[in-house]
């Protein structure tokens, strides 16, 4: 077993970002309630969570099955709309990191170890 095996085509988006001072939370939050439901009714959408650290950074992962589907989220029209308002409005900086697995496994409670 190749414990670096990469994963058949499936991809994880790092989106890193701090807001500009003043943002309109409310208005950045429903505009991202719509980012997802674009998302996540897209082919090959897996998952998508968000995290804030106390340092006012916040993180979203998102994960699609293949970079052509990727690639379709990321040239949605109205996608593409919300990324020009992010830059106008909201976000003082981001970054954007696509990533490949190199290798994935799991644990539960029952012990069980599995290689995905």
């Amino acid at each position: 077993m190749n414990p670096f095996r990469k994963e058949a085509g499936m991809v994880v988006v790092v989106f890193r970002t701090r807001l500009k001072d003043g943002t309109d939370e409310q208005a950045l939050t429903a505009l991202g309630g719509r980012m997802f439901e674009i998302a996540s009714a897209m082919p090959g959408f897996i998952s998508y969570k968000d995290f804030a650290a106390p340092d006012g950074e916040s993180v979203a992962i998102v994960e699609f099955d293949s970079l052509e589907t990727l690639a379709a989220w990321r040239q949605h029209p109205e996608h593409l709309a919300a990324q020009e308002q992010g830059r106008q409005e909201y976000f003082a900086s981001y970054q954007v990191q696509v990533c490949a697995p190199l290798r994935s496994y799991r644990f539960d409670a029952s012990g069980r170890h599995v290689e995905d």
